[in-house]
C-alpha cells in the first residue's frame, strides 16, 4: 500500500474508541460523497464549498499536459530558475514537493526586504515567477508581484512572459493578470488553500521547476479508494482519531521526520492542522521536532508523538509496541490526501469547522491600521546588549535584563502550555536562529513552536489566538540593514513586516496572550547574546 500507519498506547486506544463509531457514521463515505452536514449545521454552509479537495487528482489531471508544456516553452526561451510568490497552502505545499524531488524552487512566502532583495537578485534574466493567491489580495503577494514586474522591466524583459499566476476564477488577480497579458491557471475554488496541495497551487510551480506532478497525483490516486471506505482500516479514519481522540486529550501533536525521504512534511501537516482545528478555545497544536529534541525526552503527558519513517509497518496496531506513538509511511501524494481526510475526521472529532480560520482577518486588520496611520514605534521598555526588548505588561513589568524578560515570560507557562517562536527575520540570512527553539524547550520543559514570520500567520496564526489560550510568544525581530520599496504603495517592505509583527502582538494581547517581543539591532552580534540569555 501506498500509505502505512501503526499506532500505540492512548493513540491505539482513541483509534479502538472511536473508528468504529465513525464507520457506523459513513463519515467516510460521507466525505467522499461531499457531504457538508458531517460538521455539524454551524459549519454546513461553509463545508459545502469546500470539500473540492477530495476530487483533487481528477479535476487536475488535465493540467498536467499544460504545465508540462509551459514548462518546455519557458526552457526553450532560457528560463531555467522558477520563483514562487505565494503564502501558507500556496508556499507550503511546493515547497515540500520540490525539496522531495531534489528539485529547485525559490519560495519566496517572506516580507523581510533583505530575503525579497536576495531572490530579485537571484539570476533574474533565468527567472520566471509564479504568483499565487486565491483571493489575489494576499499583501505579501502582491508586495512580491510588484517588486519583480519592476525588475522585469529595469532588465528589459517583458513581465508578460515570465510572469505566471494561479488564482481563483473570478478573483481582482485573475482580471489584473488577464489585463497585463499574464498566463493565468485557475485553481478549483471549491478548495482551501491549506487543502490545495492536488490542485493548481501545488501543481503549477512544483512542475514548471521540474517535478514529475503526474507521478504525485497517481500517488494519491493508489491511496483514494482506501480512503473512501467505511472500513476499520481506513487510514484517514485511523489516523484522524489517533490524532484527536486520546482520552484525555493529547492536544499538542509532535511531528518528527525520521528515516522518511519526504523533505520539510512536517512543515505542511503544521499549517493543515493548526489552522484547521485552532479555533472554539479547543484544537491540536502541531509541534514540528527533530530526532534529538528536548521534548521527546519529557514524556509529557499532553504531547501525542508522530514518527514519518520510512516504513510503518503492516500491522494498524504492532503487538510488541509500546511505544506509545504514531507511525506513518508512504509516497508523498498519499501522505498529501491521507493527512486532509485526516484532519477533517479530526474537525469532526473535536466538533468544529475544519474549513474555516475564524481568528486569521484579526492580525490582518491589525496590520493594515498599523500600515494607514505608521504610528512612531512603541518605544523599547530597556535595550540589553542591544537588543531592544518589548512586551505585555505582566512580562516585562519585573524584567531588567534580557535573561529576566525571557524567565518572566516562560513564568506565565500553564502546565498544559506551550512557547511560540515567531521570527520575523531574514531566515536565509539568519538560518541559525531556529537554535532558539531547541533552548527554549530545555529551559521550559514545555513543547515549543518556531514559525517564520509573517509566514506562520498563514499557518499556526489560527491556532496562537483561536485555540486554547495555553500559549506564551517570544517574537523576534531585526532590525534590516537595507529597505526596499513597494512600487504603488505608500510603505515599504520593512514598515510592512514591523507592522505585521506589531499587529500580530497586538491582537495576541487583546486576547490575554503574553508576549515578549526582542529587536536585534545588530543581528549577527546579537545571536550569541540571545543564545546566552537562553542558556
Amino acid at each position: 500500500m501506498s500509505f502505512r500507519i501503526s499506532v500505540s498506547g492512548a493513540a491505539a486506544d482513541a483509534v479502538r474508541t472511536a473508528v468504529p463509531v465513525l464507520v457506523d457514521d459513513l463519515v467516510a463515505s460521507g466525505i467522499t460523497a461531499l457531504d457538508p452536514a458531517l460538521w455539524g449545521p454551524a459549519a454546513e454552509d461553509e463545508a459545502s464549498k469546500r470539500l473540492g479537495w477530495t476530487e483533487s487528482v481528477a479535476i487536475s489531471r488535465p493540467l498536467v499536459a499544460e504545465i508540462v508544456a509551459l514548462r518546455q516553452s519557458l526552457l526553450e526561451k532560457g528560463v531555467t530558475h522558477i520563483a514562487l510568490a505565494g503564502m501558507g497552502g500556496s508556499s507550503l505545499a511546493p515547497e515540500v514537493i520540490t525539496r522531495t524531488a531534489g528539485v529547485e524552487l525559490t519560495v519566496l512566502d517572506a516580507t523581510d526586504p533583505g530575503q525579497v532583495l536576495a531572490a530579485l537578485n537571484d539570476r533574474l534574466a533565468e527567472t520566471a515567477l509564479v504568483v499565487s493567491s486565491k483571493s489575489g489580495s494576499t499583501v505579501e503577494t502582491d508586495s512580491q508581484r510588484r517588486v519583480f514586474e519592476r525588475a522585469f522591466v529595469a532588465a528589459g524583459i517583458d513581465p508578460a512572459e515570465r510572469i505566471i499566476v494561479v488564482t481563483d476564477p473570478g478573483s481582482p488577480l485573475e482580471a489584473s493578470a488577464t489585463e497585463a497579458g499574464y498566463r493565468v491557471f485557475n485553481a478549483d475554488p471549491t478548495v482551501g488553500g491549506r487543502y490545495s496541495a492536488l490542485t493548481a497551487f501545488g501543481l503549477v510551480p512544483s512542475g514548471l521547476a521540474g517535478v514529475d506532478i503526474a507521478e504525485l497525483l497517481d500517488e494519491a490516486e493508489s491511496i483514494s479508494l482506501a480512503l473512501a471506505i467505511d472500513s476499520a482500516e481506513n487510514p484517514g479514519l485511523v489516523l484522524g482519531a489517533a490524532i484527536a481522540a486520546t482520552a484525555p486529550r493529547r492536544d499538542k501533536l509532535a511531528i518528527v521526520a525520521d528515516g522518511t525521504h519526504i523533505v520539510g512534511f512536517a512543515d505542511w501537516v503544521e499549517q493543515l492542522i493548526a489552522e484547521s482545528t485552532g479555533k472554539l478555545g479547543t484544537g491540536i497544536l502541531p509541534v514540528v521536532l527533530d530526532t534529538d529534541a528536548p521534548e521527546l525526552a519529557e514524556n509529557l503527558a499532553d504531547v501525542q508523538v508522530v514518527r514519518v519513517v520510512d516504513d510503518a509497518g503492516l500491522e494498524i496496531f504492532p503487538a510488541h509496541d509500546n511505544s506509545g506513538e504514531i507511525r506513518v509511511s508512504g509516497t508523498l501524494g498519499a501522505q498529501f490526501l491521507v493527512w486532509e481526510y485526516a484532519t477533517v475526521v479530526a474537525g469532526r472529532l473535536l466538533q468544529i469547522n475544519p474549513f474555516d480560520q475564524p481568528d486569521v482577518e484579526s492580525a490582518k486588520i491589525a496590520t493594515r491600521g498599523l500600515l494607514d496611520s505608521r504610528p512612531e514605534p512603541e518605544p523599547a521598555a530597556f535595550i540589553s546588549d542591544g537588543i531592544e526588548v518589548r512586551g505585555t505588561p505582566h512580562v516585562i513589568g519585573a524584567a531588567s535584563d534580557l535573561a529576566s524578560a525571557v524567565d518572566a515570560l516562560l513564568e506565565e507557562l500553564g502546565p498544559d502550555g506551550y512557547v511560540a517562536v515567531q521570527a520575523y527575520v531574514d531566515r536565509l540570512a539568519l538560518p541559525e536562529l531556529v537554535q532558539v527553539r531547541d533552548l527554549l524547550a530545555a529551559l521550559s520543559h514545555r513543547p515549543v513552536t518556531f514559525g517564520w514570520g509573517p509566514r506562520f500567520l498563514h499557518s499556526t496564526g489560527q491556532f496562537h489566538k483561536g485555540g486554547p489560550a495555553t500559549g506564551v510568544f517570544l517574537q523576534i525581530l531585526a532590525t534590516p540593514a537595507e529597505d526596499l520599496d513597494i512600487p504603488g504603495r505608500p510603505f515599504t517592505f520593512g514598515e510592512l513586516i514591523q507592522a505585521q509583527a506589531s499587529g500580530d502582538a497586538s491582537v495576541l494581547a487583546e486576547h490575554g496572550r503574553p508576549v515578549l517581543t526582542l529587536t536585534l539591532t545588530q543581528p549577527a552580534s546579537n545571536l550569541t547574546t540571545l543564545f546566552d540569555a537562553l542558556r
